[in-house]
């Protein structure tokens, strides 16, 4: 079984979004996530670095740090804040049946982290919520 792992930290700032994302493209393709997955998975780490700058630490003073995992079964993301404890997860799924502009704001994009992984989970460690997000490679699995 083939495994790898490395990890980033960075400033809990909007600024630094392209560079997580750079970080997390770059293990995925490496890691054999097909381009549709991988795409779904951006959005998802996006929207939650998004939330974590935005009101974990609204004053950007604060760290994030983005691990990745990857063996042949699957690619994982950890991402880790040391702000108030809160679980991304624990957001109520958005109702899509009511259209666009009676929708209530906010929700649309932990339902992105739910719906565009195979698996995620939150558990706070430490003195820091853990949001890990994992996407199966099935049977291509990483290349040779």
């Amino acid at each position: 079984m083939n495994t790898s792992s490395s990890n980033m930290s960075v400033p809990a700032s909007l600024d630094r979004l392209q560079d997580v994302m750079a970080f997390v493209e770059a293990g995925a393709e490496a890691a054999g996530v097909p381009p549709t997955k991988r795409s779904g998975l951006c959005l998802a780490v996006e929207e939650a670095f998004v939330n974590i700058c935005s009101y974990a630490f609204p004053d950007g003073q604060g760290e994030i740090e983005v691990a990745r995992f990857a063996n042949d079964e699957a690619f994982v993301l950890e991402i880790k804040d040391k702000g108030p404890e809160f679980n991304q997860l624990s957001v109520p799924e958005p109702d899509l049946s009511i259209p666009l502009e009676q929708r209530q704001i906010g929700g649309l994009g932990v339902h992105f982290i739910r719906n565009f992984t195979d698996r995620a989970d939150w558990r706070r460690e430490n003195d820091r919520n853990i949001l890990r997000l994992t996407v199966t490679l099935g049977e291509k699995g990483r290349p040779s």
